[in-house]
């Protein structure tokens, strides 16, 4: 195995490790976040992002490259297959072929689990801010919980006092202040009242003034009426004696 592929396969087998590190039960993720809180993450996050495109390159890379080796020993190692040649060339195509094949599955599950662990990671993070907000927020309801329940019993403690005293200054002149209140809307409706008995007389006043008004009209109109057929019948006397 050649250094690139020696490498590749450490890198492989510690992010396996790194892998299974992650996914320990007992360790949660807000230990994680403390971890990751260390300054020298807190350095190395500065280079992350590129740092992991910069493996993501070299490893899309070497996945070309091995795909490209096991084509190329595949179709000789089929050549070979159907001409007879020496057995050994043929022994040594094949083993050229196993190795491309392994480098193949090295380098494409270093790709992967790569992937997968900068995905990993991230999840832990967000889940490791969302315990704790969950967490501050439990304790802040745990405290106003804990004041709401001071507050009452202190509420109640005081309305005892309040009871046991008998009623205070304050309750007093709220009753005085309530009781010159009843007294000035019971004034206010007797003037009320009088008023609209006022006003109902006046209505009915003139209601009849009215009614006697027409018929005043009416008489009037009639006296015109007689005026008018007197002064005909005077009229057509004159008319008479002058003849």
């Amino acid at each position: 195995m050649t250094f690139q592929w020696t490498a590749v396969a450490s890198f492989l087998y510690a992010e396996i490790g790194v892998i299974l590190l992650l996914c320990v039960p007992f360790i949660s993720p807000l230990r994680w976040q403390k971890i990751f809180m260390i300054p020298l993450w807190s350095k190395i996050a500065n280079y992350w992002n590129k740092a992991f495109l910069t493996i993501i390159v070299l490893l899309i890379v070497l996945f070309l490259d091995a795909i490209r080796e096991v084509k190329k020993y595949s179709m000789a190692h089929a050549t070979d297959k159907t001409t007879n040649i020496n057995p050994n060339a043929f022994d040594h195509i094949q083993m050229k072929l196993f190795r491309s094949q392994r480098n193949l599955y090295i380098s494409g599950f270093s790709l992967f689990l790569w992937l997968v662990l900068r995905r990993t990671i991230t999840l832990i993070t967000q889940l490791a801010k969302e315990m704790a907000i969950q967490i501050a927020m439990e304790s802040q309801v745990t405290s106003t919980n804990e004041a709401a329940r001071k507050y009452m019993e202190e509420n109640e403690k005081l309305q005892q006092a309040l009871k046991e005293k008998g009623k205070s200054e304050s309750e007093l002149a709220l009753e005085e202040a309530n009781k010159q209140l009843r007294q000035e809307t019971e004034k206010i409706k007797a003037e009320l009242k009088k008023t609209s008995n006022a006003l109902s007389k006046a209505n009915n006043e003139v209601t009849a003034i009215k009614k006697q008004s027409e018929g005043l009209k009416r008489e009037y109109d009639r006296l015109i009426k007689e005026h008018e057929r007197l002064q005909d019948l005077l009229d057509e006397e004159d008319d008479k004696k002058d003849q």
